[in-house]
């Protein structure tokens, strides 16, 4: 059981650590797209 848990994560440690990795990128880059679109909309409402 020990020796299958250790295999099961040497196998899918890499991409696991791989999606973390991009997941934390993807929430950053959400994250300014989400603060350049309220300033946008903040513009707009000014124009208006």
């Amino acid at each position: 059981m020990s020796n299958d848990l250790l295999n099961i994560i040497g196998n899918m440690g890499f991409p696991i650590a791989v999606s973390v990795y991009l997941l934390v990128r993807l929430e950053a880059k959400l994250e300014v797209l989400t603060v350049s679109i309220n300033n946008l909309s903040k513009a707009i409402e000014v124009r208006s």
